[in-house]
């Protein structure tokens, strides 16, 4: 039973942070959720803080295994671009919850050495998984900027979203990111016509 109960536990976490929209719940109020004792919550994460930080890892996890599964199913690198835009406007990760326990995350990130460690492996693996694709169909400092753009745009909807009363929906979210990534591979890839007869250091040039 104990894989069931922290599970059910990092669940009730969840969802309570998302209800109050801060890290300022305690071990009762997840126990509660989860329908356990809190001398059981206790028993199976010692603290409030360490049961917050198995939060943060399973929304990794599952972020990471949902985008390992998309870029499997993926073609080409244009196709695996999408994927990973679409993968981090998935329902699950775009729920109300989730997206107030991720912005609580941030804010705590500002007291936490330990949960800003967990948000920048987020980050790295958003900007890894959009340079990798982007430097088959770019030069290297063009891929460099684009994907630090296209991250930073699907972190911003995310805090967009939590605007109630500006709320963007998950197909808006990835047709914005698309056009966005769309613009800017178009303008960085000069069409045949106007690379014919130019040197590749001509062409490299006036990508930067």
């Amino acid at each position: 039973m104990e894989p069931v109960r922290r599970k059910a536990l990092v669940d009730a976490a969840l969802r309570v942070i998302g209800d109050h929209g801060s890290l300022a719940v305690t071990m009762s109020d997840i126990a509660r959720q989860a329908g356990v004792s809190p001398a059981l919550a206790h028993h199976y994460f010692g603290s409030k803080e360490q049961l917050l930080i198995e939060t943060i890892r399973s929304l990794l996890r599952q972020l990471r295994r949902d985008t390992v599964a998309a870029l499997k199913a993926a073609r080409t690198p244009r196709e695996r671009l999408s994927a990973v835009i679409r993968v981090n406007f998935h329902a699950d990760q775009f729920a109300p919850d989730t997206i107030a326990a991720w912005l609580a995350f941030y804010a705590e990130a500002q007291r936490s050495e330990e949960t800003r460690r967990f948000l920048v492996i987020y980050a790295s693996r958003l900007r890894s998984n959009l340079l990798a694709d982007l430097k088959t169909l770019l030069p290297a400092d063009a891929a460099e900027r684009i994907a630090e753009g296209a991250a930073a745009m699907i972190d911003g909807l995310y805090i967009r979203q939590s605007l109630k009363s500006a709320p963007i929906g998950i197909e808006a979210s990835i047709a914005l990111t698309e056009d966005y990534l769309n613009a800017l591979l178009a303008a960085a890839s000069p069409s045949p016509h106007e690379n014919r007869g130019r040197s590749p250091q001509t062409i490299q040039g006036q990508m930067t």
